[in-house]
């Protein structure tokens, strides 16, 4: 299958991965061929990126870390249990929340369970599963993010599970910001942004209060948004005062943030994403946490089209998990022309080739 922008998708295209709606239901089938009326459908929706079957991208498949059931399982709970909270105020959300955190809990323990028992890279989900809130999938994912790159740090279970219990509640703080502007199509004020950053305080508070879940889980929610540099919020932290849960989230928080739909922007590639990071390395960002994220998460997930220094075009057909920048390539192209019979290259061995651009709206 292959990664192709929604932009140039074309009638007669067959369809290579299921789309599947927030309810876990197929909106879109493996092996429908596309229609006018999918395009349309497609766009409508805010899909940038489909997966598509043709002649150059045979045998490639996506390996799922969490297989569907799993997910959905969890994204379910989620919306679940943080539609509850919308309702309640003060002591209730609290009262509720120890309540509700044994799914969370659940949760965490099905998806450590999955991602230790997994070696494969984690591949960023390309428009896999449409959700209509945000903050639901994106729980999710800095959730998965964050367990994988502490996994890849060597952190005990023990110490994954309260990470993950942080990862999946650093956002908890947002039920009770306006949803006004949770939802602003467009650049907040000032003053909006100002209450935007509560969102941390009011996880915290809640969250310090629970019974059930750790008090370094809730420093989580506190500190996601901190920055090495002191630029970060709502203390204006240093490096050494930000916990190190906390330095995890904040880039697993960051990297799926810039690699998904958001209602003010549209989402980035992982390869532009990961280099949104690396820029932050050891400024913004722990350096450490960096390179454990980039250790674990494909640049360039297998199906997508690359043009190489030397001019070649190639598909990703295989992930490196020594070094995510330098994966398999099926090269199909050479000097403009489609090969008769394509090859593989590692790009690890290649290392006087680079990737020159990731190519979406590649057509054949």
């Amino acid at each position: 299958m292959r990664l192709i922008s929604t932009k140039v998708l074309q009638t007669d295209m067959v369809i290579g991965r299921t789309i599947w709606n927030e309810a876990g239901r197929p909106l879109l089938q493996k092996g429908v061929r596309v229609t006018e009326q999918i395009i349309q459908r497609l766009q409508d929706l805010s899909v940038q990126y489909v997966y598509i079957d043709d002649s150059i991208s045979t045998d490639i498949e996506i390996k799922e870390v969490m297989p569907r059931a799993v997910r959905q399982h969890a994204v379910d709970r989620i919306v679940s249990s943080f539609n509850e909270l919308k309702k309640l105020k003060g002591k209730d959300i609290t009262y509720c929340l120890d309540q509700q955190s044994k799914h969370f809990v659940a949760i965490i323990d099905d998806l450590l369970d999955n991602i230790t028992s997994n070696h494969e890279i984690l591949t960023v989900l390309s428009d896999a599963f449409l959700y209509d809130d945000y903050i639901y999938q994106h729980s999710l994912q800095v959730a998965i993010y964050s367990i994988a790159i502490a996994k890849e740090m060597h952190y005990n279970a023990v110490e994954i599970r309260q990470i993950g219990i942080g990862a999946i509640l650093h956002d908890v703080g947002k039920m009770m910001i306006p949803q006004e502007i949770l939802k602003k199509p467009g650049r907040l004020t000032n003053e909006e942004y100002e209450i935007m950053k509560l969102h941390t305080k009011y996880g915290f508070d809640v969250l310090r209060n629970l019974h059930t879940i750790s008090l370094l889980s809730a420093h989580c929610a506190f500190q996601h948004h901190e920055r090495l540099d002191g630029s970060g919020y709502p203390r204006g932290l240093l490096d050494f005062e930000i916990h190190p849960y906390a330095k995890i989230i904040a880039v697993a928080d960051v990297f799926d943030a810039v690699t998904s739909n958001r209602v003010y922007r549209k989402k980035m590639l992982p390869s532009d994403g990961m280099e949104i990071i690396k820029e932050g390395s050891g400024t913004l960002y722990d350096e450490k946490v960096v390179n454990a994220l980039k250790r674990c998460v494909s640049y360039y997930p297998n199906g997508t089209v690359l043009l190489l220094s030397d001019g070649r075009r190639g598909i990703v057909c295989k992930q490196n998990k020594e070094n995510a920048e330098r994966p398999w390539v099926r090269i199909f192209e050479e000097n403009g022309e489609l090969l008769k019979a394509t090859y593989e290259i590692f790009l690890a061995d290649e290392m006087d080739i680079s990737v020159e651009k990731v190519e979406v709206e590649y057509l054949t």
